[in-house]
């Protein structure tokens, strides 16, 4: 008795992590490609309608698959990647749904899409105003962020963001350490043109650095 008490105990206490089936994996695929899509190849002037169309399929996706981790990730990132496209204080509803969503991933599954949810979270401490207008919070960005890289250290993500972040740090040696490293990152198959483009931010960065080293 006391052996089945216990179990239920521990299933109770231990989160269920939804395996995302067959087609809930073409759906992350699609949402993923069309993300990078609209962030490197459509004109700045026409982003912020297709995010909005995007958004609608990636909150669609939460419903259909509302125990993966995955799809909330990816919903919080396209909604901030939308408020980032619109911007003025219209976006801030945006971010806040993004936080939203990115903390209810966290709750399923913490290292789903190899800490994702951390990567994306401190992003949004990072570049989102402060009181009173939002929630950005330098300390919680570094805190997520930290927390990203322990899980994925080489991650071309991962990098990208914690060196953004010590570069508005003003560190700006140890930023390009971490971005130098991002541009080693493995490649990820199926997110070719994802990498493309978050290659070209790293080298956007570090010219800035460089800029400002000199």
């Amino acid at each position: 008795m006391k052996r089945l008490i216990l179990s239920l105990c521990l299933f109770l206490v231990t989160p269920l992590v939804w395996a995302l089936d067959a087609n809930g994996s073409q759906h992350l695929a699609a949402i993923q490609q069309r993300w990078a899509e609209i962030q490197y190849r459509t004109p700045e002037a026409q982003r912020a309608v297709a995010f909005e169309k995007l958004a609608a399929d990636s909150e669609a996706f939460t419903h259909e698959q509302p125990g993966a981790a995955e799809a909330w990730i990816w919903h919080g990132i396209v909604s901030s990647s939308w408020a980032g496209a619109e911007g003025g204080l219209s976006a801030l509803g945006k971010v806040k749904t993004a936080r939203a969503s990115l903390e209810k991933a966290l709750q399923l599954d913490p290292g789903a899409l190899q800490g994702s949810a951390y990567t994306s979270l401190g992003a949004l401490y990072d570049r989102v105003p402060g009181w009173p207008l939002g929630f950005g919070d330098e300390d919680k960005a570094e805190q997520m962020l930290r927390k990203a890289l322990q899980l994925n250290p080489d991650g071309i993500d991962s990098l990208y963001f914690w060196g953004d972040h010590l570069y508005r740090q003003k560190q700006y040696n140890a930023a390009a350490s971490a971005l130098e490293k991002a541009l080693q990152a493995p490649p990820r198959p199926g997110r070719e043109l994802a990498d493309q483009g978050r290659r070209g931010e790293i080298d956007a960065l570090l010219r800035e650095i460089r800029e400002k080293q000199d």
